[in-house]
Parts: C-alpha cells; structure tokens; sequence
C-alpha cells in the first residue's frame, strides 16, 4: 500500500493505529484540518475521496475557496552565506534565483530518482 492517497488533486495520509486497529489520515499540504478512518485499505480510500467531496462541498456552501495544496510557491531560508552564494551564481548565469534553486531542485531529485 502505497503512503499517500490522491483523488481531485489533494493528498491524503495512510497511518495504522495499533491501539484502535484502524487506518486513519489527514488531507495533507493544506491549513484546513480534514481526518478519515477505515479499517481496511478499500474502506479508507472510499473515506479519504469522501472526505475530499465533503470539504470541496463544505468549502462551496460556507462561500470559500478551499485550499490548494502545493500551490507551487515555498520559502526558503538558507542562511545568509549560502543565499549570498546562489545569488551571486544566479546573477554570473544571467537568471533569477528562483529559477537557480528550481533548476538546483529538479536535478537534486532526477539524480536521487525520486518520482512525482
């Protein structure tokens, strides 16, 4: 079984309560709190994608746009040296900084083979 589970775009958790003997999650990258429980693998992804459907509906009938998540946009802080470092690199190649770490990412993560 696989750790995340995917449906409309959001992603959900898959943990194991030894204590209840249940599966359980969260809607995952997003400030709202949204929880589900099966107790197999078929009941908790039947839970999760309902859970999606009634946070998309709660979200419609309170007037609000409900949160994305990975929006494709996070903070970096990596310290005043290595900032310094990237940007002066950034600056000799002619590009920004956010298309330096982009670029630094993706070939970080083809190289350690890390899927989508």
């Amino acid at each position: 079984m696989s750790d995340m589970l995917e449906y409309k775009g959001y992603l959900g958790s898959v943990e194991y309560s030894d204590a209840d003997e249940i599966l359980h999650g969260r809607l995952e990258f997003i400030r709202d709190l949204v929880t589900y429980e099966g107790t197999d693998a078929k009941s908790l992804k039947a839970a999760f994608q309902e859970a999606v459907d009634d946070y998309l509906e709660l979200c419609a009938a309170e007037g609000r746009q409900p949160d994305i998540p990975l929006k494709g946009s996070f903070n970096v802080r990596p310290g005043r040296d290595l900032h310094r470092r990237a940007m002066l690199y950034a600056k000799r190649r002619g590009i920004n900084l956010n298309t330096l770490v982009s670029d630094a990412l993706r070939q970080y993560l083809d190289r350690e083979g890390q899927a989508a």
